[in-house]
């Protein structure tokens, strides 16, 4: 008899097909920063909210990479976060 092992997600694991659009703008900055998250859009917002009320810190954010995005939280002009979304699938648009 063969057994298959199955894998389960921890339920702190972070679902890896659902992104957040974020954008940030930033004082005396041409562009702002937009990155796709890997974080919910609560834990974002919550991130936001702590950088913002201590002030002289680094709002930290992680894309769906794994890499690490910080503002300095003086300089944070406005943060959008956008909604949850599913991965992108095909080449085009119809």
């Amino acid at each position: 008899m063969l057994r298959t092992a199955r894998l389960t997600a921890h339920p702190t694991d972070r679902r890896r097909d659902i992104a957040v659009e974020v954008k940030i703008g930033v004082q005396h900055a041409p562009r702002e920063i937009v990155i796709e998250s890997g974080q919910t859009a609560d834990e974002v917002r919550s991130a936001v909210e702590a950088a913002l009320a201590k002030n002289g810190t680094l709002l930290c954010l992680e894309d769906e990479h794994g890499r690490k995005v910080l503002v300095p939280s003086d300089r944070v002009a406005y943060v959008e976060i956008g909604e949850q979304s599913g991965r992108k699938v095909g080449f085009g648009a119809i």
